[in-house]
């Protein structure tokens, strides 16, 4: 999952608004959003190879989902950053007392964001920080950096959720989440990739040959 917009507002009667793209190799095997006949209660997709998920809901109102941190000089951690997502979907820790025991070990994964949330509480944890923060009510956007790092397809996609605020119906989300159009090149991120590969991430809706999004989700 590599980007995510989303609305924050738990004393509102949708409290959460979530758009995301996942991006990918087209290779790697996964399961579309479904119920998992392992986990009663639990609504992601998932990734076959290694088991895990990126974003999912669960019972009691749980929510999760996860990005990459895009750094080519970083050490891979020897576990699965979707188990992240899967855990605390499984479990029955709150958010803080979850996001503190992730904060404790996260060097055993290559660089991720997380987010947790419940009825009452959203969470935020970058790989690379040590204390995990409670969220206050806003409109966010996570892409392959930190929260809110003005990548170009981050505020796009962040200006377009605001403005449907009022009217959040699936095919306008889906509308924003399908927009191939990439940033000029004088306004991509240097995050080592090269100026080729910056600029064909640098889209809300990302296809390549062999990699990007299958189908955008809401």
């Amino acid at each position: 999952m590599c980007l995510i917009v989303f609305a924050w507002r738990p004393e509102h009667a949708l409290p959460l608004i979530v758009a995301a793209n996942r991006d990918e190799f087209y290779a790697r095997p996964t399961q579309a959003l479904a119920a998992w006949e392992d986990a009663p209660g639990i609504y992601a997709g998932r990734d076959l190879e290694a088991g895990g998920t990126w974003l999912g809901v669960g019972p009691q109102g749980r929510f999760a989902a996860l990005t990459n941190i895009r750094d080519p000089a970083q050490a891979l951690g020897p576990r699965s950053r979707g188990e992240l997502v899967a855990a605390y979907l499984q479990g029955e820790l709150g958010v803080e007392a979850y996001l503190d025991q992730v904060a404790s070990r996260s060097a055993q994964y290559s660089g991720f964001n997380l987010l947790v949330g419940d009825r009452r509480q959203l969470g935020y944890l970058h790989a690379r920080d040590a204390a995990p923060r409670l969220l206050e009510a806003g409109v966010y956007g996570l892409s392959n950096a930190g929260l809110d790092t003005p990548w170009p397809k981050l505020v796009k996609a962040r200006s377009g959720l605001e403005g449907l605020l009022e009217t959040p119906e699936p095919q306008r989300l889906l509308a924003l989440l399908a927009d191939a159009e990439p940033a000029p090149e004088g306004e991509l991120p240097e995050t080592g990739v090269g100026l080729a590969t910056e600029k064909l991430l640098s889209s809300v809706f990302i296809a390549s040959q062999n990699y990007g999004h299958g189908q955008v989700r809401c």
